[in-house]
């Protein structure tokens, strides 16, 4: 099968939705539909993207959801304290 050539302007899109948004590579692959190695092939090629980038993402995400969850724990509790 041949390589789809992408464009670098699409390059640098997926990336900074990797690195700034908070998408896994998953995500970003599936959504401009290209292959998760090809990905990290070019954040590993690109020497602006510090080390980390992908982890801090993956921590932002964890913790948005940690918050909601919270969130929710904390309304439950609410709800239990007025029917008692």
């Amino acid at each position: 099968m041949p390589r789809r050539i992408i464009s670098q302007e699409i390059r640098d899109r997926i990336i900074n939705k990797i690195k700034n948004e908070g998408y896994t590579v998953a995500q970003a692959a599936q959504e401009f539909g290209v292959g998760v190695k090809a990905i990290y092939r070019w954040i590993g090629s690109q020497g602006k993207v510090e080390p980390g980038a992908l982890e801090l993402a993956k921590l932002k995400r964890e913790n948005n959801e940690l918050k909601q969850i919270i969130g929710m724990l904390m309304l439950d509790s609410e709800r239990g304290k007025k029917n008692h």
